[in-house]
């Protein structure tokens, strides 16, 4: 392929020449001619693909996985451009290579799925970010500025900021900030209350233990809320502790019976 010498058609002076080439793609037939001649193609404009992908390398991702997928944008413009159309390659390869990187980002770089707004919002404060820092000694411009400089609301300028720091989640292998024994982040979260899972048995057996006869109340209380055992809740009481046995069971029947009936 040869380079052109001019730019009148291109952004770049180093572009390929490959219009005619693109004219020969198309009038091929499928076959080992039409893959050998793309394959040429590709190759001639990956160096422009490269140098795009190396815009993004301050975002996360490796530049070699920046640049496979600025090569995969690549070949979709090869296969996808028509020269009939009368508009050099390079105008149709920049927004689809640029595109695919992109896509990339949005799909596969974020932990959590984030809404398109608030990516869109996230990498509109990012760069007002970089170009204000230059103009402000070097500090974190404020939100007034961002919102200012991107003709944002202040909302959708912390929504913005909120989203440059939720791009990756930490691993809850991770050590704790701040931490100087090795403890992680998993150490230091919260469980479940187990007594959680009884609040609302708790509650909807209340009003049937306060309608049971005083001696039941009594007997229920000492065994389940004191822990005391039926032969001194009997000695107690001054019964037997078989009939102690009785009434527990009986008593408990009746509860379940009478909440399972209100649920059904």
């Amino acid at each position: 392929m040869r380079t052109r010498t001019s730019a009148q058609h291109h952004p770049h002076d180093d572009a390929p020449d490959t219009d005619q080439a693109f004219r020969r793609l198309a009038a091929l037939p499928p076959g080992h001619q039409r893959d050998t001649l793309r394959e040429e193609l590709v190759e001639a404009w990956l160096p422009m693909a490269e140098r795009i992908a190396s815009r993004f390398r301050s975002r996360g991702e490796s530049y070699e996985d920046l640049r496979q997928v600025a090569a995969l944008g690549l070949v979709k413009a090869v296969d996808r451009y028509d020269p009939e159309r009368g508009h050099a390659f390079e105008s149709y390869a920049v927004p689809t290579v640029t595109g695919e990187i992109k896509r990339h980002f949005r799909d596969h770089m974020w932990t959590l799925h984030v809404p398109r707004r608030v990516q869109d919002l996230r990498n509109r404060v990012r760069t007002a970010c970089q170009d204000l820092s230059q103009d402000v000694s070097d500090r974190w411009p404020s939100v007034g500025e961002i919102a200012e400089y991107t003709e944002l609301s202040e909302h959708d300028v912390q929504v913005g900021l909120e989203a440059l720091e939720s791009f990756s989640a930490l691993s809850l292998d991770a050590e704790a900030p701040g931490s100087d024994d090795g403890y992680s982040l998993g150490d230091v979260l919260g469980a479940c209350d187990p007594a959680l899972d009884v609040v609302v048995d708790r509650e909807a057996v209340k009003p049937r233990l306060e309608a049971l006869p005083e001696r039941e109340r009594t007997i229920l209380y000492m065994r389940f809320f004191k822990d005391m055992t039926q032969s001194r809740i009997a000695e107690q009481l001054g019964i037997s502790q078989m009939h102690v046995s009785r009434l527990i069971n009986r008593c408990c029947h009746q509860l379940r019976d009478e909440v399972l009936q209100d649920v059904a």
